[in-house]
């Protein structure tokens, strides 16, 4: 069935005299409204507007504007019923074969830090989604818009099929139509319900939480292979996040390539100066910040050079050449960087397993940090925290340095990124031994000077960071025995004292952060 009668209603103008134009020669009647129609008929294209074709004006300063029967009859009738033909006979309601809709710019208002209540409730759109959802269940006659991405597409369908579209296209288009209302609904619900009542003030979680993710790709598998996997995004298209990236070149990413590639850039992106990271299942095995990236990669490449195989390097500089010819010296699954000379990718082409993986470097933070667990969900705010130097409280009769205090600040970055128990041994601005996940922070203070001892590191005078306090003082016999010279910690154990007086016998001076950096 031929197109005769469009109509057209648009918040986001892209694009839409240039659709409309293409429509006209189409020989297709177009509906519109308000600022919509004003524009379109400016632009010379013929326009019949809403409020004519109904018979009633819009009223209510624009609330209802095409909240009609004869808008939602002629979209919603079926007209291969014989009893729809004729009510619309009767009442002489043309059918409309297609919609063209965006809706008010409820999500773009309310993160405006001068938005009104009064304004976020004005910028809930009522007809549009109506209008939509009428489309798209009665997508078996009707085409529905909603993107204006889709505007080039659609009239390619027209255009090849004699003005007409063909059913799974108009499917595809109401599977879309349906999401876009869903997560419109959904920004309504969560600004609503992290509203105070009385006095509408945001409270920092909402009563009802709604999300909202479209399907990136299918993966082979999941973190084994008889499990199922698939990677979505968030909907919001958060710039600067792993989400963002673009792949070019590589082998497709498995669960655990993504998994292990957000901690790496999560941890990477947080330096101002040029860094390296390197992740081995979810945890730093090597971390370092230079004068330039390819110091910062071999610094970091030299904290743990075997569990460095077959790892994640995110670098937070462009990758030139004399970076991806040390790279290609080891084996990696993936490198991420915000972009890659085109020299080098001239050279990792070379190994097309290699991903190789691009995202704008941009220090955003998510709103929330989510969890899934058995029937349910934990929420919190990310730990995006960092310490000053004003904030550090020094405990001990030993006093660290101003280099030792700038070791304290990178290894303290450092441990927010590895797995609780955690123990970060560093120097110069390089990690040189971490202990990751132990149950026990003695565990993982062994392993860290182990993992030191294994790549021939000196830890004499190094900068060691505890994600938590010290519930004894064992841990801290460990540190000074491998030759730490400074320990920065939370503090806060009931056996502080007893702590302090252990790194004041053992010549380890000690600074307290007042906050921790459990990861789970």
């Amino acid at each position: 069935m031929s197109i005769k009668q469009a109509l057209i209603s648009v918040s986001d103008k892209t694009g839409i005299v240039e659709l409309a134009a293409a429509l006209h020669q189409f020989n297709i009647t177009i509906l519109s409204t308000g600022g919509t129609a004003r524009l379109l008929q400016e632009s010379g294209i013929p326009v019949i507007e809403v409020s004519d074709y109904t018979g009633f004006p819009e009223m209510l300063d624009g609330r209802v504007k095409t909240l009609h029967p004869k808008v939602h009859a002629g979209i919603l009738a079926r007209m291969d019923l014989p009893e729809h033909r004729q009510v619309m006979e009767q009442a002489q309601i043309p059918a409309i074969d297609l919609v063209v809709v965006n809706l008010y710019p409820f999500t773009q208002t309310i993160t405006r830090p001068d938005c009104s209540f009064e304004e976020a409730i004005e910028n809930i759109d009522i007809g549009g989604p109506t209008m939509i959802r009428a489309a798209a269940k009665n997508f078996q006659r009707v085409a529905v818009v909603t993107d204006p991405q889709d505007y080039g597409p659609l009239l390619e369908q027209i255009r090849a099929n004699d003005g007409s579209i063909d059913h799974d296209y108009r499917f595809q288009l109401a599977q879309k139509a349906f999401s876009h209302t869903a997560r419109y609904d959904g920004a309504i619900s969560n600004y609503l319900t992290a509203l105070e009542p009385l006095s509408s003030q945001r409270k920092r979680f909402p009563d009802q939480l709604n999300l909202s993710f479209t399907l990136a790709q299918p993966l082979r598998y999941g973190e084994n292979p008889h499990q199922q996997a698939a990677f979505y995004r968030d909907t919001t298209n958060v710039p600067g996040s792993l989400a963002d990236y673009d792949q070019l070149q590589g082998k497709e990413l498995s669960y655990n390539n993504i998994a292990d590639t957000d901690a790496a850039w999560a941890c990477v992106r947080t330096f101002d100066k040029p860094a390296c990271v390197i992740i081995k299942h979810a945890n730093p095995c090597g971390v370092a910040i230079a004068d330039t990236a390819l110091a910062a990669y071999k610094k970091a490449f030299t904290t743990d050079p075997v569990s460095a195989f077959g790892g994640i390097i995110a670098i937070n500089r462009a990758v030139e050449a004399d970076l991806a010819k040390a790279v290609l010296q080891q084996f990696v699954e993936v490198i991420i960087a915000p972009e890659f000379s085109p020299e080098a990718r001239h050279l990792l082409a070379d190994k097309p397993n290699i991903r190789v993986l691009t995202v704008p470097l941009d220090k955003h933070n998510n709103v929330y940090d989510l969890k899934r667990v058995d029937g349910g969900l934990l929420v919190q705010t990310p730990d995006d925290l960092d310490i000053t130097v004003d904030q550090l409280q020094v405990v001990t009769r030993i006093k660290p340095t101003r280099e030792q205090i700038e070791d304290c600040l990178f290894a303290w970055r450092v441990a927010k990124f590895v797995k609780s128990n955690t123990i970060v041994f560093c120097a110069n601005g390089q990690t040189l031994g971490i202990g990751a996940g132990q149950m026990s922070r003695v565990d993982s203070a062994r392993i860290a000077s182990i993992k030191a001892q294994q790549a021939n590191l000196d830890l004499h005078g190094s900068v060691v960071a505890s994600d938590a306090f010290f519930p004894f003082r064992d841990g801290l016999d460990v540190l000074a025995q491998a030759g730490a010279g400074v320990v920065i910690q939370p503090g806060g154990s009931i056996r502080d004292e007893e702590v302090i007086a252990a790194a004041d016998e053992q010549g380890v001076a000690m600074v307290f952060t007042g906050v921790r950096h459990f990861r789970h």
